[in-house]
């Protein structure tokens, strides 16, 4: 008797590798699959470092070395409509995306769960760096994984609630050096392999991903304060907030830092650094992974993945989004980003930022310019 069937997802690392193995002596009737996202036509310098054909190849020797059945499962038609897409259309609105948090939402821990409850599997595991908690009452709770430098719950917010008890995190309680010493003493092929860090379907930079789909439109830079007219740029899309360099301004020996982007007028908002610290923020398209009757008065919050958790205090919530108010004002805190909620350790749910309310003056433009902006 087996400890019951589950779908390994496997993407040619060695953390999902050694999860493989481990489920193996754990007693599990282990099935390898990695989702296939890359399309025929695979553009030079996208979905090679990771998610890729050779991705593939190590993925599926790996499964031999392991000793388990290994297939390739089709996610490009998902892939492109769930994540994409709505990549690029974010940067067209003047928002900031994080693809991996849809990837993992949408496609492997939605998407993937269904494909592994078809196939007769009990459970989806993953190499992921999260702690599985069952609780005495059958509950499941996401916690923080126990490397502290490489827990990746901030990208997990998204799951859905009815998936959490079908998914396992096999390396979830280990630090990364011994993930790849145990890859080394299973003698897999993956032991050594460095990390990808890129985004796998954009070559290049994403200003030259998204210029592709988003015309560029040339607008005005503007100061907050006094709506002064002090630079030209090529396109909202080509900005963050916080971005403080190449920003095209005019002669200027202030720093500024963007504080605000509007494509419907195609304007681009500067300020000084205090201009661009949030006191706190409203989040849409909420996910909460417990009931809303037990979320805490005063929460943990992380505004972008390698960010400093800070306390919080809960204004408003529901089923759609919420409100927070900041302890201490937190710096460019980015529309389209993820807003991850904690207590402790516990993954609580989490959101999309939503742009600040803003009180904008008229635009000023500078003498002897005319407002109509002609550049090439």
């Amino acid at each position: 008797m087996t400890r019951g069937r589950v779908l390994c997802a496997m993407s040619g690392g060695v953390d999902s590798s050694v999860s493989a193995a481990l489920l193996r002596d754990a007693g599990y009737d282990v099935i390898g699959a990695m989702m296939r996202f890359w399309p025929d036509d695979k553009r030079t310098d996208t979905f090679d470092t990771c998610c890729s054909p050779d991705a593939a190849y190590e993925a599926r020797r790996v499964a031999d070395q392991v000793g388990v059945p290994f297939y390739l499962l089709d996610y490009r038609d998902e892939f492109q409509r769930s994540i994409v897409e709505p990549f690029v259309a974010d940067y067209a609105a003047g928002r900031t995306p994080n693809p991996c948090v849809n990837c993992n939402t949408k496609v492997k821990f939605d998407a993937l769960v269904r494909r592994a409850r078809m196939l007769g599997c009990e459970y989806v595991a993953t190499g992921h760096y999260v702690k599985r908690v069952d609780r005495e009452d059958g509950t499941v709770e996401f916690h923080r994984g126990d490397d502290p430098r490489k827990d990746q719950t901030y990208f997990l917010w998204g799951t859905p609630r009815s998936a959490m008890r079908h998914i396992l995190f096999p390396v979830g309680e280990m630090e990364k050096p011994r993930v790849r010493e145990l890859a080394e003493q299973y003698g897999l092929l993956t032991a050594q392999k460095p990390e990808s860090q890129n985004i796998c379907f954009v070559p290049g930079t994403v200003r030259e991903f998204v210029s592709e789909f988003v015309p560029a439109r040339a607008g005005y830079i503007v100061e907050l304060r006094t709506g002064e007219v002090v630079g030209e740029h090529l396109g909202t899309q080509f900005y963050t907030l916080g971005q403080k360099k190449g920003l095209g301004l005019y002669r200027t020996h202030e720093v500024r830092w963007v504080v605000h982007l509007d494509p419907a007028t195609n304007t681009v908002w500067v300020g000084d650094h205090s201009d661009c610290q949030w006191t706190g923020l409203r989040a849409r398209g909420a996910n909460w992974l417990l009931d809303l009757a037990d979320l805490p008065g005063t929460v943990d919050v992380q505004v972008r993945y390698r960010a400093t958790p800070v306390r919080a205090r809960v204004l408003r919530v529901g089923e759609d989004g919420f409100e927070l108010a900041f302890d201490e004002p937190q710096f460019a805190v980015t529309p389209g980003q993820s807003v991850v909620l904690y207590d402790g350790p516990r993954l609580l749910g989490g959101g999309l930022i939503e742009d600040h309310r803003r009180d904008l003056p008229a635009l000023r433009f500078p003498k002897g310019r005319a407002p109509e902006l002609t550049l090439s």
